[in-house]
């Protein structure tokens, strides 16, 4: 596949929009629990049954692309974004403008949020896939890493425009209102534009036996356990951001809504340093997936340490930026690293266990970091701590992710220095 032809940037949009949206509305999300005056462990645990539906469904929307074909369910997947993203906004504009009693309003958010948990996985799935149908080993991780870098930069364009349609009226709701009507766009780009085009996904046996208890190979268990803890503890510094910045600030005497820019120039920061390792430091180090997963689960610890370490918003913004360079090169690790490992005709299947993960690390995680944050702020920086120490120690203690993957003759795995590898957000936003 060129990547500079206009079916890649069609997927280019697919992704940008998705992480945009999600990451815009978890800028937001906080401010509207605090103004439904609910609790933050409350907010947090409504939305694990979003990441619960994301974890069942992803292995269904991966074999629905083999046999269905990626186009179509790239289009599904992005009818239940622009769904569950209006929906929000609707729930959300009810509540504030008190046409419905906020807990009701809340459960509404809910079950847009679910709705979002079923398709949302379908979309970079069948993407992922549609790109790995068109590209050869060689080729695979550049232009994965490019698709996946949209989604970064979803990351920064979602925190850092959504203040923009907090406007009168639909207050909180507007970020949700825009992302569901440029979801609409993009949805009718992708009917109107991209080649569906016919690829021999699996020249043997039948479409379900692909990638069947992938999950237990030993190619791709310790990429995902891996996966698993780095993702895992990013979840909790995403869902605990907004919270800690809105105590930091309140302390001064600033308000819940006059703290939304504040959150928004935080996830900036975070996505500004993500972006830095994808566009930046990786192609001029020319790091390969070990490299990547070693140094990205250290400097997310460290950023974990310099958050207990320096508070105030200084030490928020400063602590996360840190984190989210780590995660900037952690995720394109694991991501490529399990992708290199498998066959061609298993890569639709290895992709739906990636967004099985990225479902996984939002169930639980973030439920647990808010209750630790009420119960002590240093609380779920603490637990991060321990769980990127273990990842780290993964990183040595694991041939398969110590030596990367296997060295094909007709395979380079080292980024071209134009390649800008990427993150890969999970459910709930991006990071």
């Amino acid at each position: 596949m060129n990547l500079r032809s206009p079916a890649f940037a069609i997927l280019f949009a697919v992704s940008l929009i998705a992480a945009a949206g999600n990451m815009a509305l978890q800028s937001v999300l906080p401010a509207i629990g605090r103004e439904f005056g609910l609790r933050d462990t409350l907010v947090s645990a409504a939305f694990a049954i979003s990441a619960l539906m994301w974890t069942l469904t992803s292995p269904y929307w991966a074999g629905l692309s083999d046999r269905l074909g990626r186009k179509k369910v790239i289009m599904i997947g992005l009818g239940g974004f622009v769904v569950s993203i209006g929906g929000f906004g609707l729930a959300t504009t009810s509540g504030l403008q008190l046409w419905l009693a906020p807990m009701l309003a809340f459960v509404l958010m809910a079950v847009a949020r679910t709705i979002y948990g079923v398709f949302g996985s379908a979309s970079p799935i069948a993407a992922q896939a549609y790109v790995a149908d068109r590209t050869t080993p060689e080729q695979r991780t550049q232009s994965m890493s490019l698709l996946a870098s949209a989604q970064g930069l979803g990351t920064v364009v979602g925190p850092a425009v959504a203040p923009f349609f907090i406007l009168p009226f639909v207050g909180l709701a507007g970020p949700m209102y825009a992302f569901a009507l440029l979801g609409a766009v993009v949805l009718w780009i992708v009917w109107r534009r991209l080649p569906s085009g016919d690829v021999v996904r699996q020249p043997t046996g039948r479409p379900t036996d692909a990638g069947k208890g992938l999950w237990r190979d030993p190619r791709v268990r310790d990429y995902l356990l891996y996966g698993l803890l780095v993702t895992g503890a990013q979840a909790v510094n995403i869902s605990v951001l907004g919270f800690h910045v809105i105590d930091e600030l309140g302390a001064t005497g600033v308000s819940v809504r006059d703290a939304q820019p504040f959150i928004g120039i935080a996830m900036l920061a975070g996505a500004a340093a993500t972006l830095m390792a994808q566009w930046g430091l990786i192609p001029l180090l020319k790091l390969q997936a070990a490299d990547l997963m070693r140094w990205g689960a250290g400097l997310a610890l460290v950023g974990n340490v310099m958050t207990i370490a320096a508070p105030g918003y200084y030490g928020v913004v400063v602590g996360y930026a840190v984190i989210s360079l780590g995660i900037g090169f952690a995720r394109p690790g694991f991501t490529a690293g399990s992708s290199l490992s498998v066959g061609r005709h298993e890569q639709g299947a290895v992709a739906g266990l990636m967004m099985s993960l990225a479902g996984l690390s939002f169930l639980g995680p973030p439920v647990i970091g808010v209750a630790l944050y009420e119960l002590a702020e240093a609380g779920p920086f603490a637990a991060n701590i321990l769980l990127l120490g273990v990842a780290t120690l993964l990183c040595f203690s694991s041939p398969r992710l110590r030596l990367g993957p296997p060295d094909l003759p007709d395979r380079d795995e080292t980024p071209a220095p134009e390649t800008p590898p990427a993150s890969q957000p999970g459910p709930e936003g991006g990071r």
